[in-house]
């Protein structure tokens, strides 16, 4: 047996499918996490196994994934490229952290189970590149608000955002297979659905909702992979005219420095934490606006970075939660005493997210810029004063979380094994990508040109004024 030959990304969408109907089936919390563990352990392997094989070409480039019922289909349903070949491992490492730093106190309130199940909808979504993307992107909606009844809380506001979102998404689908001339509002039908998807402002209200009512770790996982970034790049980028994707860029840069802007007042550290996602959601988006080779580089390099920092940001937050509760930005609590990993990590995270020097999205954030600049000197002002805003607002956090009075506590407080490792892992990948960043700026750069080529393709005229890389 080859490796080529091996079913990497099968195998990494079905381990965590099953392995969520086993965990359902266990009653004890702590076996479920321990079990929920090597589950998730398994799937970052599978996940690592796929992505080499396109990275470094142990497996050609689209080699076919599932071929399910091709005499039904025709075409295979899932494949990986180099747009999704570094997505994967980095959908399947924020699962396996988010069950590894998962306290005893929060247990009994986060579910194994659906975690392991939205893992494998996920990883399927980001290996979609044909009509299952439309099924799966409206599926991958269901875990938090099964989880929102379980808890007794309040869903109207989410299911309005995710219904809009799905009758939109199903009605450009629709349209664009309708001919030419459908082709124009088939792409504004789809824009709407990414941006409502995305939490574009006006349509934001969704993502402060969720993490208002449901656990942290399920809001967590359902935002920081930044699915409408995917679903851009499929549907919108290759078909959209221009004048669609200036609208997207318009109201992506409205939206992260009014996020940022309220990122800044907040009073509460999970409303914070929805602002500076939403800020950082958007400015990623602002990349396709401009579809040159260097802004889209630029996007997708501060998609994974943001992922990652903010994926890391929230587990500290959440790690806190466990130790103290709700947390509000009211006053000066000095939390470093009782806690200085976490509030390590807490800084190295958020600085990481706004592109601080020597991180991984310090590169990706200059690449985004100087793109924005070529094009239009004005949108790189507002990503620069956007990233400025973003930045006083992780530091305004910081400080009232952990410094100021000293609290006096007799319940150990520290750092646990397992949340360590979880946070020397995250460190090493965004202090390690900041300071070796050509491999991961290569695989972005190789996934910018592969999706222009596509856009040139299939509208003529791009490729007679798109830029040479």
């Amino acid at each position: 047996m080859t490796f080529n030959s091996v079913p990497w990304l099968e195998l990494s969408i079905a381990i965590p499918l099953i392995g969520s109907l086993l965990v359902g089936q266990l009653r004890d919390t702590l076996t479920a996490s321990r079990w929920c563990l090597v589950v998730s352990g398994l799937t970052f392997v599978c996940t690592l196994a796929a992505w080499a094989g396109v990275e470094f070409g142990l497996a050609p480039s689209g080699t076919s994934a599932t071929d399910v019922l091709p005499w039904v289909f025709g075409t295979p349903l899932l494949a990986i490229d180099h747009l999704s070949a570094p997505l994967l491992p980095l959908v399947a490492l924020l699962h396996f952290l988010t069950a590894l730093a998962t306290a005893r106190t929060k247990m009994t309130r986060f579910s194994f189970a659906w975690m392991l199940a939205g893992d494998s909808m996920r990883l399927a979504t980001f290996a979609s590149a044909t009509w299952l993307l439309g099924p799966l992107l409206v599926l991958n909606t269901l875990p938090p608000y099964l989880e929102l009844i379980r808890r007794g809380r309040p869903t109207r506001v989410y299911v309005l955002h995710m219904g809009l979102f799905a009758v939109l998404l199903f009605a450009g689908l629709a349209m664009g297979g309708a001919g030419p001339e459908a082709g124009a509002f088939a792409s504004v039908l789809l824009l709407l659905a990414v941006l409502v998807r995305s939490g574009t402002a006006p349509a934001h209200v969704w993502v402060t909702d969720l993490f208002e009512n449901c656990s942290f770790g399920t809001a967590l996982l359902f935002v920081t992979p930044i699915t409408g970034m995917y679903a851009a790049v499929r549907l919108v980028l290759p078909v959209a005219p221009d004048w669609v994707l200036n609208t997207i860029g318009i109201a992506s840069l409205i939206t992260t420095v009014y996020a940022g802007g309220m990122a800044v007042v907040q009073r509460d550290a999970r409303r914070f934490f929805a602002y500076l996602f939403l800020s950082h959601a958007s400015l990623a988006l602002v990349g396709l606006e401009l579809h040159t080779v260097i802004s889209l580089t630029g996007a997708l390099s501060l998609w994974v970075s943001v992922a990652l920092s903010l994926g890391g940001l929230g587990l500290t937050i959440r790690a806190l939660e466990a130790r103290y509760g709700r947390l509000s930005l009211t006053e000066f609590r000095g939390l470093y005493v009782h806690s200085p990993s976490l509030a390590v990590c807490f800084l190295l995270t958020g600085l990481g997210s706004v592109g601080f020097p020597g991180t991984l999205g310090f590169v990706a954030a200059e690449l985004l810029v100087d793109g924005a600049i070529e094009v239009n000197p004005l949108v790189g002002v507002t990503v620069v004063l956007a990233s400025a805003i973003n930045g006083i607002a992780v530091l305004r956090a910081y400080f009232l979380l952990f410094t100021g009075a000293r609290p006096t506590s007799g319940v150990k407080l520290g750092i646990t094994s397992r949340e360590q490792f979880a946070v020397l892992t995250l460190a090493a990948l965004i202090l390690g990508g900041g300071l070796i960043p050509q491999v991961h700026i290569k695989s972005r750069h190789r996934a910018a040109e592969e999706v222009l080529l596509e856009r040139s393709t299939r509208i003529p005229e791009f490729a007679e004024v798109a830029p040479e890389s």
